[in-house]
């Protein structure tokens, strides 16, 4: 059987929520061969990177308002 990549993905989009956030995880960790400890330690490194930055003063921030106003704006529509 050939599917098309569309077909497959219309197929996940019908998935319940758990089983396509799974199916994503695994998508994304097969990708490029990462273990999770590899994702992990890659994740804990660009915490580390953004907090460095934010305590330098280095980083541009966004109060709760800022961010809350766009968000809400689209699922007003």
């Amino acid at each position: 059987m050939n599917r098309s990549a569309q077909q497959v993905l219309e197929d996940a989009r019908r998935l319940p929520p758990s089983d396509f956030e799974w199916l994503i995880g695994e998508l994304l960790q097969a990708g490029d061969g990462s273990s999770d400890a590899e994702i992990d330690a890659a994740w804990k490194a660009e915490v580390e990177r953004r907090v460095a930055e934010a305590q330098a003063g280095n980083s541009t921030t966004n109060s709760w308002e800022e961010v809350q106003a766009p968000l809400r704006a689209r699922l007003t529509k």
